[in-house]
Formats: structure tokens, C-alpha cells, sequence
């Protein structure tokens, strides 16, 4: 409310402010701290995040691509941040999307790697998540697209019953999933908690043995394939495309693999309208298969770029993208929407069909100028694609700030005014600010990445130098160029990434004290179980 220059009485006035700061002290006096922190802030934005599937730093033509033109991931960094140090916290999917939802390094979980087709949940009821969280404060949560955490109980999925826990026991309102990764079987929507058009009359059998000798395969048919296998991925043929694992059944359930991404685009208009009706806000991860294997793509989009299916599948990506850009436009949400797009790690070139990706690869630099991809701790394994855009609030950039997609949970939380409980998201820092673009926000101060399993592959990167640690002497896939590749290399290496982005050049024998600390810092973080300062709970 305003009020025109002399209506109120000064002396009046000064009389009610000391009043009112007397109050506020009291009040502050009188009032247990968690409440302050807990009341959120007005304003708070829709919360959508869309997490790329290996997708690479280079892979989209905001951070350099000249192949491959990516129109709507531009606009998002042309409206946003876009973010030179952006990170996701591991080299492959599952122990990514675990630290993301968890706030917790994977490593600290045993069974966090590749998750296999039967895998039960490995985000247990109690574990507190991102979609928890934001729950708590308010928020309307939903997880579209790829899971690949696991379903069920301790003896896993039970695919013709329900399927719990998942992600509706650990915050998610809502789901719709691929619940492995599209290699691996079964081929079947789960919508909450069942598989969606499941007929009783043909019930869904996934195991990891043939259930039949005459079962066929990548093997014994190979010549039926519409899509070769080049390594694994040989087992059950669904769509022309042999796969890892084995099923039967649910027949009715089983989805097109060329229609993955328009049936989560519809799902994701829905849930969309259906807040912006509700008047609630809300958080929607979505979860994208573009550019996994088996690269199989819409009609509309096969073909259309020049680095065959893998190239095709990053101009879906980009499609999905600019769909849900487009709805929250059409809803009049841009302005109050947070979106993030980002990647669960780095990209791979064959990782086991014959699709072209890397005789057509030409000189595009799927990493950009980092070396390594999926499968490495080196940069190009974990340094992705990161953007944040919230028009309005998030001014127009491009930042150097070290961020990372296990920070999520914490600077979300600090956003909505969400506190977390101390026991909570042990390794998600607050970088809130240096997602809002703050002025002189750096962002972290170090990072520990890691391959598939942490099996003692580490990277510690601290300002410009990084620290390579492989306890088995060998290092997956060192360049992007050379696919799945072991390469000898010493237990330790250390980099200057400032001078040397490419990770060339190891430096240890030059800084051996320097090294030795890195390693001793390594090992403590590793040590230690959290690294999130504990706060006021």
C-alpha cells in the first residue's frame, strides 16, 4: 500500500516503528530457530528438471557444437545461466540419479552401479530426497521418464502386483516410468505404482536366465534385428532390438521405443495443466532417455541429423525441451518456473549397438574439449551440460561457479525455505546463489566424482587442479574417441585444469606435495561419510 507524501503524522510514525522492531526483537527471542528457517519465501517457483541422458559437455551448440544445433537448449541458456562447471556427481546413470535424489555421494551405498532389470528400490522409505523435501514444503511432486533406481522390496519388482516401495514412498506424488534404462528390460510403462495396461491374462516374467531354450535372442536371431548389437545387449528381441536381460509376457503392456519421449511429453503437459489449475506449485523431474542406447527415435526425427541415431536422438532431446518450455509458456509459468537442464553423465559413442555413432561422428567433440566420457572420472565423464533459467529472477550469463547436480537438494531446499534434518543429504552443498546468478557467487570449493561403482576411481577437483585417482591402474574410456577402452595409468595423476582442461599433461612429478595433499583430502572425504557442514536442525 502506498501513501501520499504528508498523509500520516511523523512523530507517529517514528513511534509505531520502534514499536514494531521491539516486537520483532521479542518475537525473535521467543521463537525456536527451525520455525524462522522453515517459513518459506514468498514467491516460490515451479521447480522443473530435465536430466539428460548421456548427453555430453559438447553435445548441444550453446557450449560449441557446430554438427548439431540444439535450438531450444540454446534459448534456455540465452534466457539463464549457463554454467562452464556444471557437473553431474558420477560417470554413469544410476549412482548420478541416486545422489541427486539423495543429496549423497553413491559411493557411500554399496549397490548403487548399473542398477540390473530385477534391482529392488535403492532409495528406501525414511531416506530423505529432493522430491521429499520439496514435498514438505508445499510442492506437488512428479517423476517422469527414466528411473533405473529399482522397484519393490528386498526381493525386487513384483511386475504383476504393486510396485513398492518406489518413488511414491520416498516424495513423488506421482510417477511414470521406464523403470530400468531402455537396454534392459522390460519395455513397459509403470504408472504409480503398476505397470500401466498390464493384462492378468499375460503376466509379465523378467529374469535374468532364458525361460525356455526356443527363448529367442540377439543370438540365435540375429538376422531379425532391426538394430545389430555390437557388444552385449544380446538377450530378449523386443522391437527389432535385442536387449540386456530376459522376459516374457505383458504383452499389451509393452511400449514402442520410437514413442518414449512423446508419451512423456504428453504426461508431463498433463501434470502441468493440472497444477497450474490447482494454483499449487510443484516440483517435476523429468527424466529423458535421449542420447542412451538403443538410439531409437521418433519417425519424425530419424534421419535428421548428420551423426546418425545418436545425433537424432540429441534433436529429441531438444524437442523435449522446447515442448515443456512451450507448456509452461501456454500456462503463463515462465515466469514463475525454476528450470534446470542438465545431464547424469558424460557421453559414449558404441556402448553396444552398431548405430553409426561413431562412423559418423566426424569432428564433432561429443565431451567438448575434456577428455574421457561415460565410464571416467576424467572431466568429460562428469562436466556436462548446465543450465539454470528462471526469466526474471535468474539474470542472462554464462558462470564459471563449481556446481553439481548433488547440490540440488540442499540449494532447492534453500530456496523454498525447507530446512534439512542434520542426518540428511550428507554431501549436497548450498549453492544456491550461484544458481540465481547472485553477484560473487563461486559455488563449491571442491567436488568428488566417480565412475559406476566407486571402486576407488575418484576425482577430486579443488579450484583449477584435479586429483585422478584409479586403485586399479587403469582408466575406462580415456578419450571419447577411443569407446570403452582401458588404458594403463599410474594410481595418481594431477591435473591443472586451467592450464590444461584436457587433463594431457600429469603434473605430479612437478607438484609431488601438492599431490600428496590432494590425496590425503581425498581419502578424508571418502573417510569421513558427509561432507555438508551439519546445520540447525
Amino acid at each position: 500500500m502506498r501513501y501520499q507524501q504528508g498523509s500520516v503524522n511523523p512523530q507517529r510514525c517514528v513511534v509505531a516503528r520502534v514499536v514494531f522492531l521491539l516486537a520483532c526483537v521479542a518475537l525473535t527471542l521467543v521463537t525456536p530457530r527451525r520455525v524462522l528457517l522453515a517459513k518459506p519465501p514468498a514467491g516460490r517457483p515451479n521447480i522443473v528438471v530435465i536430466m539428460a541422458d548421456d548427453l555430453g559437455y559438447g553435445d548441444v551448440s550453446c557450449n560449441g557444437a557446430t554438427a548439431i544445433k540444439t535450438p531450444n537448449i540454446d534459448a534456455l541458456a540465452a534466457k539463464g545461466q549457463r554454467f562452464t562447471s556444471g557437473y553431474c556427481s558420477a560417470s554413469t546413470c544410476t549412482p548420478t540419479r541416486y545422489s541427486f535424489l539423495t543429496g549423497t555421494y553413491a559411493f557411500r551405498r554399496k549397490g548403487t552401479g548399473i542398477a540390473p532389470p530385477n534391482s529392488p528400490a535403492i532409495i528406501q522409505p525414511g531416506t530423505e530426497t529432493i522430491a521429499s523435501l520439496l514435498q514438505q514444503a508445499g510442492y506437488t511432486t512428479a517423476v517422469i521418464g527414466k528411473w533405473h533406481l529399482g522397484l519393490g522390496g528386498k526381493g525386487g519388482p513384483d511386475w504383476n502386483g504393486e510396485l513398492k516401495p518406489g518413488p511414491l514412498e520416498i516424495g513423488f506424488n506421482s510417477c511414470f516410468l521406464l523403470p530400468t534404462t531402455n537396454d534392459r528390460v522390460p519395455q513397459v510403462f509403470v504408472e504409480d505404482r503398476r505397470v500401466k495396461n498390464l493384462d492378468p491374462a499375460d503376466p509379465l516374467w523378467v529374469g535374468n536366465k532364458k525361460p525356455s531354450p526356443d527363448h529367442p535372442t540377439g543370438v540365435t536371431a540375429r538376422d531379425t534385428l532391426k538394430m545389430d548389437w555390437s557388444h552385449g545387449h544380446n538377450q530378449t528381441i523386443h522391437n527389432g532390438i535385442s536387449r540386456i536381460g530376459f522376459y516374457t509376457g505383458g504383452t499389451a503392456a509393452r511400449f514402442r521405443d520410437e514413442d518414449l519421449a512423446d508419451a512423456w511429453v504428453a504426461q508431463s503437459k498433463d501434470f502441468i495443466h493440472e497444477q497450474k489449475t490447482a494454483e499449487k506449485p510443484f516440483f517435476l523431474f523429468f527424466a529423458a532417455h535421449e542420447c542412451h542406447v538403443p538410439r531409437v527415435v521418433h519417425e519424425r526425427f530419424q534421419g535428421k541429423s548428420q551423426l546418425g541415431p545418436r545425433g537424432d536422438a540429441i534433436l529429441e532431446l531438444d524437442w523435449c525441451v522446447g515442448e515443456l518450455t512451450k507448456t509452461l509458456a501456454a500456462e503463463g509459468l515462465i515466469e514463475n518456473t525454476l528450470v534446470v537442464f542438465c545431464s547424469d553423465n558424460g557421453p559414449v559413442l558404441d556402448d553396444g549397438y552398431k548405430d553409426d555413432a561413431l562412423e559418423k561422428n566426424g569432428t564433432h567433440r561429443a565431451a567438448g574439449p575434456y577428455s574421457g566420457g561415460k565410464y571416467s572420472v576424467y572431466e568429460g565423464g562428469t562436466r556436462t551440460p548446465f543450465i539454470t533459467c528462471w526469466p526474471g529472477t535468474i539474470p542472462v550469463g554464462v558462470s564459471d561457479a563449481l556446481v553439481c547436480t548433488i547440490d540440488l537438494a540442499t540449494s532447492l531446499s534453500t530456496l523454498v525455505g525447507q530446512p534439512l534434518p542434520a542426518d540428511a543429504c550428507l554431501d549436497s552443498l548450498d549453492v544456491s546463489d550461484a544458481l540465481l546468478a547472485k553477484p560473487g557467487a563461486t559455488g563449491r570449493d571442491h567436488l568428488v566424482q566417480q565412475d559406476n561403482g566407486g571402486n576407488g576411481n575418484f576425482g577430486l577437483r579443488v579450484g583449477d587442479w584435479k586429483l585422478v585417482r584409479h586403485d586399479r591402474k587403469q582408466a575406462r574410456n580415456l578419450m571419447v574417441e577411443q569407446q570403452l577402452a582401458n588404458t594403463k595409468v599410474p594410481q595418481y595423476q594431477l591435473f591443472d585444469l586451467g592450464a590444461d582442461p584436457a587433463e594431457k599433461n600429469d603434473v605430479t612429478a612437478a607438484r609431488p606435495q601438492l599431490a600428496s595433499q590432494l590425496a590425503e583430502r581425498l581419502q578424508k572425504l571418502i573417510d569421513d561419510g558427509r561432507t555438508r557442514p551439519v546445520g540447525v536442525e
